[in-house]
């Protein structure tokens, strides 16, 4: 069974106020992108309650998966996935864009054929890995093993 909303609750975290992302980027609740590059908070006098932002995920999640399906590459990759790896390739489409995880060709094509090791090292080779390497850790072990393992106790 998919645990997709309570690993991008572990990895997105949540603030009820805008706050600036790790590249500069206007962001509230968990992890949203309300504006443009270096906008000024100043402009987002709002807050965000924990229930609005479930409901918002849950929107996001369910508009990435439907994207996710309409890109013949992430398809393939999809149909060979369990639940756990799905889930990951869901969380990267919802950190980077579905148009950034399909960015990805050699990962997903390797996810595709079943190389789920050689996938997870594609992983690792990539910029995202250099810039969120703690998450991508995370991302590359439930790719290589199929399972939640690195997650216990966390979500």
């Amino acid at each position: 069974m998919s645990q997709i909303i309570q690993i991008l609750r572990f990895e997105e975290g949540f603030r009820s106020k805008p706050y600036r992302d790790s590249l500069g980027y206007p962001t509230i609740g968990t992890g949203f992108l309300i504006g443009p590059k270096g906008a000024s908070l100043s402009n987002y006098t709002f807050t965000l309650s924990r229930n609005v932002s479930d409901v918002w995920l849950q929107e996001l999640v369910d508009d990435r998966i439907v994207k996710m399906k309409a890109k013949p590459s992430i398809l393939s990759a999809l149909k060979q996935c369990n639940p756990a790896r799905a889930d990951v390739l869901t969380s990267m489409a919802f950190q980077l864009g579905v148009n950034g995880l399909a960015g990805f060709k050699n990962t997903l094509a390797m996810v595709a054929a079943g190389n789920f090791s050689g996938s997870a090292a594609g992983m690792m080779n990539s910029l995202w890995a250099q810039q969120t390497r703690n998450r991508a850790l995370r991302h590359a072990d439930v790719m290589k093993t199929g399972t939640y393992d690195v997650y216990k106790g966390l979500i």
